[in-house]
Formats: structure tokens, C-alpha cells, sequence
């Protein structure tokens, strides 16, 4: 299964803002910035990546439902979506 690239823009946009997110996060461990402020980015960035991933996982679902076999994919899926959890 394959994912179409226009579905997952926003999944990307969200990961290309974690990573922004995670260079800031590296910058302010760098220059010794406040314990605060790091958390607060990090924890932004793994929002980001959670909600991209579940976002990918979403589109996943629903291409395999629509599949010739969706019951095999499920397995595969419910794989993937527990990889989250």
C-alpha cells in the first residue's frame, strides 16, 4: 500500500515542523537555555510527531478498508497504529 502525497500534506507539514522544533530543541540544549523552555519545545515536537503519525495511520485505515483484502491489511494495520500507542 502505498500513500498518496497530496493525502499526507499535511502529515508532512506537520513533521517538517517538528523538526524545526527539534533543531530548536538541540540549539537551546546547546546554549544552555532554561529547563522550561526545552520541555515546552520538545513537548511541542512530539505532538507534532504523534499527530502526523496518527494522521498517516488514518489515511492508511481507510485505504485498506477500501482494498480487494481488507482483512489482511487490518492485521497490518492495527500493527502500525499499536506502534503508536
Amino acid at each position: 500500500m502505498q500513500l498518496d502525497s497530496d493525502t499526507m500534506r499535511p502529515a508532512i507539514n506537520r513533521l517538517k515542523r517538528a523538526q524545526g522544533q527539534l533543531n530548536a530543541v538541540i540549539r537551546m540544549l546547546e546554549e544552555g537555555a532554561d529547563c522550561r523552555d526545552v520541555v515546552t519545545q520538545l513537548s511541542a515536537a512530539s505532538k507534532a510527531i504523534d499527530r502526523a503519525g496518527f494522521s498517516i495511520i488514518a489515511n492508511g485505515l481507510e485505504q485498506c478498508l477500501s482494498s480487494e483484502n481488507p482483512a489482511a491489511d487490518r492485521v497490518d494495520m492495527e500493527k502500525l497504529f499499536l506502534t503508536l500507542a
